[in-house]
């Protein structure tokens, strides 16, 4: 049984940094990954990271996102550099076996099976 908790969430300007992270238990060779909703609109992915370290990123995070696992920690992070407005959004981790990072990011989010609860982001202008 695979278990994801996300923390970091907050509140901060545009501009500003913030560091989301992920414990999770009871999971070995899983794709791991971020996802975001707005309200008014689909989840979508974010970042991908699989079990061989390589990741994947949506082109509107490029340049300003980093996607990290610790494994000793079992922990998954998400580093976000010069946010912006529209990065506002609940987000989300999330895990899938089998797929590369590049494959995990091109399905419909419906395809990972196991979820966190959310940690709200929050950017002002």
């Amino acid at each position: 049984q695979v278990q994801l908790v996300e923390s970091g969430g907050g509140s901060v300007q545009a501009g500003g940094s913030l560091r989301l992270s992920c414990a999770a238990s009871g999971y070995s060779r899983y794709c791991m990954g971020w996802f975001r909703q707005a309200p008014g609109k689909e989840r979508e992915g974010v970042a991908t990271i699989d079990s061989d370290g390589s990741t994947s990123y949506a082109d509107s995070v490029k340049g300003r996102f980093t996607i990290s696992q610790d494994n000793a920690k079992n922990t998954l992070y998400l580093q976000m550099n010069s946010l912006k407005p529209e990065d506002t959004a609940m987000y989300y981790c999330a895990a899938i076996r089998y797929l590369t990072a590049e494959q995990a990011l091109g399905i419909a989010p419906t395809g990972f099976g196991y979820w966190g609860q959310g940690t709200q982001v929050t950017v002002s202008s």
